[in-house]
Formats: structure tokens, C-alpha cells, sequence
């Protein structure tokens, strides 16, 4: 069942799953995804947790505005995080959202108990080049055009955001696709500058928890539950 809260001027779709007080992990999906992305995994998590996966503006029942950007999402899921009453969480983002997750985490550290980035960190200057896309003949099932003026900021990132993981606060795990397009070392340059961060790598592309759920939830839990 998908639910709605309105924040910052737009209204922001959410499912949830789990038994109600049990911690809160907060999931956001990719670039043109939803959070039915993360139905894969979504039993697993809700084992242990109360999950609430959040569709970003543009994206799935939640608002299309037309302006998009890295903050303005981290500003949205800062506001549904008060607005839904949630308490500091596990937050877990991929690709674009893990980006969203980390500037959040950046941002408000007090708010976050476990950072997860799947194929995914803030981008460095020069690392992720991404030209514009054409526009499609069809209709997307999101707003596409996210995808152009997420695509800018990748291309011509804010430098601080890559300074700022050396005061990134939250424990961390970097979960790479050993088999993503994703650069490798973009990631565990970014596991090194993160002052408690752990780097793994499961055999996949980009959406390891598509292809790999299995393994992507059992590092999830090895982190929350080292030896």
C-alpha cells in the first residue's frame, strides 16, 4: 500500500513493511526507478526492520515538479523523515539515491545510524561523465527530466560534496558491482576517505540488489551484526 506525505512543496509517495517498532531503514531507489525497485529485497529487510521505501520527486506516485537536483531529494527525504516521525535510521540508497543518502548523512549525521551505498557515492570531479540524453518518443514512467539535470550535476559535481566524506560520521558500507560500469575506484576511494567505512564487492552489475539479493542483504546484515 503506498502512502503519501506532503513536504517541501511536493508530495512524496512511501510504502512500508515490517512490524512497527522494530528500527527504521529507509530505502532510495535509482534514476527512473521507484521504490516498487526494491521489492527484491524488501521481505529480507522487513525481517529485521521497519522499512519505508520512498519514491524521490519525479519518480513512481510521488510529485513531478520538473526541477530536480542532489539537494533538493536530500531536503525531500530530510522533511519526510520529520514529517513521518522516524527516528535516526538505516539508510540505504542506490545509484542516484545512494548519492541523495550520502549528502543526507553529510548533512544531518544525527539522523542516519548505518549508511549503505550501493554502486554508489558522491560523485568526484571528472569521475562519472555523463553527456544529455535525447528526450524519448514514449512517455517514461517518471519525469525525464530528471535524468538530464541529474546527469548536469554528475558531469559538474559541487567539489565539497567529495571533501565532505572525510567528516562523514556514520558508519558506512560501500556494496560495489564487481561487474558494474560503475567505476571501482571511484567507490573505494570513497570507502577510504569515509573515517569508518567498509568496502565489499559482489558479483553483479549496477542493481546488485536485483541481481544478487541474497548477497546484498547478507552484507547488509554482516555490517549491522559484525563478528
Amino acid at each position: 500500500m503506498t502512502t503519501t506525505l506532503d513536504v517541501n512543496d511536493v508530495t512524496i509517495a512511501y510504502r512500508t513493511a515490517g512490524v512497527a517498532g522494530n528500527p527504521p531503514a529507509v530505502l532510495l531507489h535509482g534514476l527512473g526507478d521507484s521504490a516498487a525497485d526494491w521489492d527484491t529485497v524488501l521481505p529480507d529487510l522487513a525481517a529485521t526492520h521497519f522499512v519505508y521505501a520512498v519514491d524521490l520527486r519525479g519518480h513512481g506516485a510521488s510529485s513531478h515538479p520538473g526541477k530536480y537536483s542532489f539537494e533538493l531529494m536530500r531536503d525531500d527525504v530530510l522533511a519526510f523523515l520529520d514529517a513521518a516521525g522516524i527516528p535516526p535510521c538505516l539508510l540505504i540508497g542506490h545509484s542516484m539515491g545512494g548519492t541523495v543518502a550520502a549528502l543526507l548523512a553529510i548533512e544531518a549525521p544525527h539522523r542516519v545510524t548505518h549508511l549503505v551505498l550501493e554502486d554508489s557515492s558522491v560523485p568526484r570531479p571528472g569521475s562519472l561523465p555523463r553527456p544529455p540524453l535525447p528526450t524519448p518518443a514514449e512517455p517514461a514512467p517518471f519525469d525525464f527530466a530528471a535524468v538530464n539535470q541529474i546527469r548536469a550535476q554528475l558531469n559538474d559535481p559541487d567539489p565539497a560534496w567529495w571533501q565532505a566524506l572525510a567528516s562523514l560520521r556514520v558508519p558506512t558500507l560501500i556494496i560495489s558491482g564487481a561487474e558494474s560500469a560503475i567505476p571501482h575506484e571511484l567507490l573505494a576511494d570513497s570507502a577510504d576517505r569515509i573515517p569508518d567505512a567498509v568496502l565489499v564487492s559482489v558479483t553483479a552489475g549496477h542493481n546488485v540488489h536485483v541481481e544478487q539479493p541474497t548477497a546484498f542483504v547478507t552484507e547488509i546484515h554482516r555490517f549491522l551484526h559484525p563478528a
